[in-house]
């Protein structure tokens, strides 16, 4: 039953002629919270499809600053802007922040496969295209509209993402700390404190004691941030 979900899942996202390729050649690994799939500059040997858990994406500055791009969950594929490259490194890392498993795809072996086989190599690189589309979009709210477009834009992707229709509004079912919120945006946690706080004074947003948002007027945020109504799967933060 849970496998049958599982597919379903990733079937929103990929074909299954491509789930069941990744399959068939993939190992299952168990990731355990607070360690890393894989660092910035390690030599890239495999990509990831998540079954379960959670994935921070994100990318630090030598002074160790970090930027963060990506929540990934079921069904995500990670390390996939390694393919066809020249001595592929990974330029971004990846921390679990929810213990789960992965599969485990060589990235050689996927790469035979898919030189065999036109259709499904045409899907990557669209997957691929529409990732770096997506990152292209949040660096643009965050030179374009600042750090408040930058929180603006990263509560709307999250609402996509792991957003849940209630009564009033939309809830966001993931607890992200004020720190973490930040570094999507590039600003201290101070910064994303005051502007949360400048939220819920105009009943925009709500934050339950578990630590859980609730978008009350989704439309504030879009129209504040100069929403251009991009497809769903480039407003994602996953």
């Amino acid at each position: 039953m849970q496998t049958k979900l599982l597919t379903n899942q990733i079937n929103e996202q990929i074909s299954d002629d491509f789930y069941h390729l990744l399959e068939s050649i993939g190992t299952i690994k168990t990731i355990e919270k607070g360690t890393y799939l894989f660092h910035e500059g390690m030599e890239a040997q495999e990509i990831y499809l998540i079954k379960t858990g959670l994935i921070h994406i994100g990318k630090y500055s030598s002074k160790g600053k970090e930027l963060s791009l990506r929540i990934c969950k079921s069904g995500d594929l990670v390390g996939e802007l390694t393919l066809f490259c020249d001595n592929p490194k990974y330029f971004l890392s990846s921390q679990i922040l929810e213990s789960g498993q992965v599969l485990a795809i060589n990235r050689n072996q996927l790469e035979k496969k898919l030189l065999t086989n036109a259709p499904l190599a045409f899907e990557t690189m669209k997957w691929v295209s529409t990732h770096m589309r997506k990152f292209q979009s949040m660096i643009k709210d965050l030179v374009l509209n600042g750090k408040k477009g930058a929180l603006y834009s990263t509560l709307i992707r999250l609402s996509n993402s792991f957003g849940v229709k209630q009564n009033n509004g939309i809830l966001i079912d993931l607890v992200l700390t004020n720190q973490e919120l930040a570094s999507f945006c590039a600003c201290t946690r101070e910064s994303a404190n005051r502007m949360l706080t400048e939220l819920r004074k105009l009943n925009v947003i709500s934050i339950s004691s578990s630590g859980k948002i609730l978008i009350k007027d989704l439309q504030y945020l879009k129209i504040e941030n100069g929403c251009e109504n991009c497809p769903i799967d480039i407003c994602t933060i996953n």
